[in-house]
């Protein structure tokens, strides 16, 4: 199947309104219907601001960045990121091209 990787990048403890955003964001998706989404964890990187931010073993609260990774068709892509908009949602995000499928023991 052919469609695009939707991937959105925040910092760890972000929030839109009183939920974590990457949260929100898997809640969201899966109300529009998209079937799946994964959130990563990252060790260190910096933003469009330079920011440098990394997660160190002793932090309580560490602003690492989050990746959060969608596979879905070109009208679930706009969907989504008009539902954003109209959130008003200040967040970065690639948009790339792909195909993807499911291997199956039942075929």
């Amino acid at each position: 199947m052919k469609g695009l990787s939707l991937k959105f990048y925040t910092r760890e403890f972000q929030k839109h309104g009183q939920v974590l955003l990457y949260e929100w964001l898997l809640e969201a998706a899966k109300k529009q219907g998209i079937k799946g989404g994964s959130v990563f964890k990252a060790i260190s990187g910096f933003g469009r601001h330079g920011t440098l931010r990394e997660g160190h073993f002793f932090e309580m609260a560490s602003e690492v960045p989050v990746e959060i990774i969608f596979h879905v068709s070109e009208e679930e892509a706009k969907l989504f990121l008009q539902l954003l908009k109209q959130e008003k949602i200040d967040l970065f995000y690639s948009k790339t091209s792909e195909e993807f499928g499911s291997l199956s023991h039942d075929d």
